[in-house]
């Protein structure tokens, strides 16, 4: 496989963007093997660009790719294409891991009123924003900024293949209580460092004790943060947004 791509010009899009992202470098092959020194696979949380040779080989990588995207760790890995990947090739081939975490991810689930204003408010913060909706028609994208990612896949498979660490950030807000519910469910079994929930109190304790009775324990409610953001008293879907950004810079800052 050649590494002959334009993979440097992808990672200054990515940088100019400010979107984390992992570099996988074939650096030792032995044996057969479908790739070659020096192929190179660029990751994302939901895109890649390049092959480190294709099959159950680059799935792996993909894989491992994204954990190091949460986590911010470099490092490399070994493949025996035989007995790890279950190829036929039978080599085995090295791969380095470079991660280049930019800032912080928020995730943003549900980009209404509030969740528009909130990717506005954010834009020129050390927060990378992508945005959660499968509402395509509801989402205005004149009135993102132009950093902003937007996936309009069903929430729950976003949440499977995201990359997830103490580098990463959630807020939902979606136009249905038991979508925001079942997101809150999937999140606090993810790692995060953050993680809030529009809404009240009264709706909280509601979440709290269905979430109770599928077995959630108090330990993990506790992750949640709702009423998300700062108690500035402010109900215009501007002044929420302002408060939840201030919430949310507090707490990327007092982990520098």
């Amino acid at each position: 496989m050649s590494s002959m791509w334009d993979w440097i010009g992808k990672l200054g899009d990515l940088a100019r963007t400010k979107q984390a992202y992992v570099l996988a470098t074939v650096t030792n092959v032995s044996g057969s093997a479908p790739c070659n020194v020096g192929a190179k696979v660029v990751v994302t949380a939901t895109e890649f660009w390049g092959t480190v040779g294709g099959g159950h080989l680059e799935q792996l990588a993909l894989e491992e790719a994204r954990k190091r995207l949460g986590s911010g760790e470099s490092g490399a890995a070994r493949y025996p294409l035989g007995a790890k990947t279950g190829q036929c090739c039978g080599g085995v081939v090295d791969l380095f891991f470079e991660a280049t975490v930019q800032g912080a991810t928020l995730y943003v689930f549900g980009v209404g009123h509030v969740g528009q204003s909130l990717c506005q408010v954010l834009d020129g913060t050390p927060f990378r924003v992508m945005a959660i909706d499968e509402r395509r028609e509801w989402i205005d994208a004149a009135a993102l900024p132009l950093c902003v990612e937007r996936c309009d896949e069903p929430w729950d498979v976003f949440v499977d293949r995201a990359a997830w660490g103490e580098a990463t950030y959630a807020v939902v807000m979606t136009h249905r209580h038991d979508t925001d519910q079942e997101i809150i469910g999937a999140l606090i079994r993810k790692q995060a460092r953050y993680i809030g929930l529009i809404g009240s109190d009264v709706k909280w304790r509601r979440f709290s004790d269905r979430l109770r009775a599928r077995g959630v324990s108090d330990e993990m409610l506790a992750r949640v943060r709702c009423p998300v953001g700062l108690p500035t008293g402010g109900k215009a879907p501007r002044e929420v947004a302002i408060s939840i950004a201030a919430e949310l810079l507090a707490t990327y800052y007092a982990s520098r």
